[in-house]
């Protein structure tokens, strides 16, 4: 069986040696050329090469260009860029139009090896739809998340991922992960919001044993966990100051420091992250740092809210009934017009999360046979009126207090009393509605 082919585009030879050298050592025939005309003609004349490797300056033009023609005739082919220390902002520039990843001068083998070696999974007949049994729907919105999902996948770029609570984020960040090279690897999410800030650094990056009290042996932290594979930030907004400065030095330098180390560790990971805030907002208001803002969200993908694709409603709620049906150990109903129809107008302010919830209500009331429509229950968003307690005196701050009792009994009820997904919803953190609950007795 021949060997991969790889294209390197660089105008020093020494380089171009190093590089021919590390891939023939690793089964990869190469061939190189030093500027932006010959490599056109080369990709061109051979439709073989797994692999693209280009320097960002060249003699006849920026690498850049190579990437935008490669994106345009060769979309599948993967390209990777070198580019000099210091220059992070040309390595983000090129992962926005499309290449794979970047490596930085002067080389370092190990992390060419490693960006090879993803670099030939992608090349290696990995083709066709994605996450076509779990991201349910035909409607356009969804097929367009879906292209999208297949273009993110095979880069390394961070993806920042948008959209409402409930609307699937984390599945999404799963296909992502699932569809591209680190896929044998673990993929670790991570609940920003639902780890105390004093225990965040230590969570993340681990500890050496007695570098606190109570730290009696070493632990890995989740940043590690994730070697090899994908780290998906959930609610990165709800991050404090200090630990965004430690994920910016993350993701730039790829390394990470354990509580009470001396040393950096190199790691290997990809960042995804998601949030249902505006981290525009909050980077204008001085809550979230701007360069961060700028590494994570090098690729901003949003999730449609369900009442964009309502279209999809029938498919998802066959889904979810049948997945409920058998954990309940129950025959599957059906879903009778009437009921569907009602179920397909309904706005969602709660989305996809929502019509689940919904749907097991429906199966709990219905007769076993066929959900109908008086089996349906369906909540519009709590209005004013309803949030405070009818004709009770008092002063403002007591009934300020009350509406806020009364929010985050719904909020509570909603999530089924989980509370990480209450505080998700009602845009604060874990450990601020810890506090209200607490200051608000709430049983």
């Amino acid at each position: 069986m021949a060997n991969p082919r790889a294209l390197v585009v660089d105008d020093e030879p020494d380089l171009c040696e190093l590089l021919s050298l590390t891939l023939a050592r690793m089964g990869v025939d190469s061939f190189a050329v030093h500027d932006l005309a010959s490599a056109r003609r080369e990709l061109q004349a051979r439709q073989d090469y797994a692999l693209c490797l280009t320097d960002l300056r060249l003699p006849d033009g920026d690498g850049t260009s190579l990437i935008e023609w490669i994106q345009a005739e060769t979309p599948e082919l993967p390209v990777a860029v070198i580019t000099a220390h210091g220059h992070v902002e040309s390595a983000v520039l090129a992962l926005k139009l499309g290449a794979f990843d970047f490596v930085r001068k002067p080389v370092d083998i190990s992390d060419l090896r490693k960006l090879v070696n993803q670099a030939l999974k992608l090349s290696d007949g990995r083709r066709g739809a994605v996450g076509g049994r779990r991201l349910l729907g035909d409607s356009e919105p969804m097929q367009k998340l879906r292209a999208m999902i297949g273009r993110v996948a095979r880069s390394q770029a961070p993806v920042h991922i948008t959209g409402e609570s409930g609307t699937g984020k984390e599945l999404v960040a799963r296909l992502i992960h699932e569809s591209g090279p680190r896929k044998d690897a673990p993929f670790v999410p991570v609940s920003c919001g639902a780890i105390p800030s004093e225990l965040m650094e230590s969570e993340l990056f681990g500890h050496r044993r007695g570098s606190f009290t109570g730290a009696v042996a070493d632990k890995l932290g989740l940043v590690q966990a994730a070697e090899g594979g994908t780290l998906f930030l959930d609610e990165v907004a709800d991050l404090p100051f200090v630990m965004q400065v430690k994920l910016l030095r993350l993701i730039q330098e790829k390394t990470a420091r354990p509580v009470g180390d001396q040393r950096e560790q190199p790691v290997d990971v990809r960042i995804l992250s998601a949030t249902h805030r505006d981290l525009g907002e909050l980077v204008a208001a001085g809550r979230f740092r701007e360069d961060l803002y700028y590494r994570i969200n090098v690729i901003e993908m949003r999730v449609p809210s369900l009442r964009e694709r309502l279209a999809d409603v029938p498919a998802i709620a066959a889904s979810v009934t049948q997945r409920f049906a058998a954990r309940l150990g129950m025959t599957v109903p059906a879903i009778s017009d009437e009921a569907m129809e009602l179920l397909a107008s309904h706005d969602y302010p709660g989305n996809v999360r929502e019509l689940e919830n919904v749907i097991e209500r429906a199966l709990t009331l219905c007769d076993g046979s066929v959900i109908r429509p008086e089996d349906v229950e369906l909540r519009g968003p709590p209005s004013f009126e309803d949030s405070v307690p009818p004709h009770r005196p008092g002063t403002l701050p007591q009934t300020l207090e009350d509406m806020e009792r009364a929010s985050i009994r719904k909020a509570l009820e909603d999530a089924r009393y989980n509370k990480t997904a209450a505080a998700r919803a009602l845009g604060i953190s874990f450990r601020a509605l810890r506090y209200r609950i607490k200051k608000l007795g709430i049983e």
